[in-house]
């Protein structure tokens, strides 16, 4: 038996997520009926990194193990069966023990504000027509990087063992008009992202200064985060491996 990874790219506003739940349609339940439809059997597929309702996806990954001979080819075939929201970038064999959550070395992340009506931007950004104070916004991503522990930007009824994250980039870029955070860590916790971009934009408003920002994350208490950034202005742009793993 051999295992897989299989690269996808989706958009997520359809979806309840990324992973198979009971409240409704999610990818990997879509990627699992078109794998089924393809080739006559049941998949059960273990996800990468699990985006919530709403999050898009430039680069995720599923493994899966078959007896079946699956090669780049089936790829068309595939995409052909999948709705037009979710497209598979590659399929390949990989070690037997190789595990696309568990191996991955980073997650990088995107979340995409807009300050100006445009409808092509509905779905994946957030409108945010306020006036903002850059340079203090890009001051409180850097001094993200000097912490470790960010329970107060995980939302509650999470099981997780710790709520440490190394990140290993935290920035705010202006381009094209488009205000962008771009984060980079090991791993993140549940609403982390839009916690830290709502809380940043406090800052940026001139609500909070930077010194009650840094109380807010050494406080431990999610009650004293801001979560109201909208799921549609953050994708996952990249899940990273060790250096040659794919060879």
């Amino acid at each position: 038996m051999a295992r897989y990874f299989l690269e996808l790219a989706y958009k997520g506003t359809a979806y309840s997520g990324f992973q198979i739940q009971d409240t409704g349609t999610t990818i990997q339940s879509a990627v699992e009926n078109a794998l089924q439809v393809i080739f006559k059997t049941p998949f059960q597929l273990t996800g990468s990194s699990r985006t919530d309702a709403g999050v898009h996806a430039r680069q995720n990954y599923f493994h899966f193990d078959t007896d079946l001979e699956i090669a780049e080819r089936h790829v068309y075939n595939i995409n052909a069966v999948l709705p037009n929201d979710i497209a598979v970038r590659g399929i390949r064999v990989v070690k037997p023990d190789a595990h696309c959550r568990f191996d991955a070395v980073s997650r990088s992340y995107r979340y995409t504000i807009y300050r100006f009506k445009d409808p092509f931007l509905v779905d994946t950004a957030w409108l945010y027509p306020f006036s903002i104070d850059i340079a203090a916004l890009k001051e409180a991503a850097v001094v993200l990087m000097e912490y470790k522990d960010f329970t107060s930007f995980s939302k509650r009824n999470t099981q997780v063992k710790t709520f440490n994250c190394s990140i290993e980039r935290s920035e705010w870029i202006e381009k094209d008009g488009l205000l962008l955070y771009e984060v980079c860590s090991n791993r993140f916790l549940r609403g982390m992202i839009r916690g830290l971009v709502a809380t940043m934009l406090k800052v940026g408003r001139g609500t909070i200064g930077l010194d009650a920002f840094r109380q807010i994350v050494e406080a431990k208490d999610c009650s004293k985060a801001d979560f109201s950034a909208p799921a549609h202005g953050l994708c996952l742009e990249s899940v990273s491996f060790p250096e040659g793993f794919f060879c």
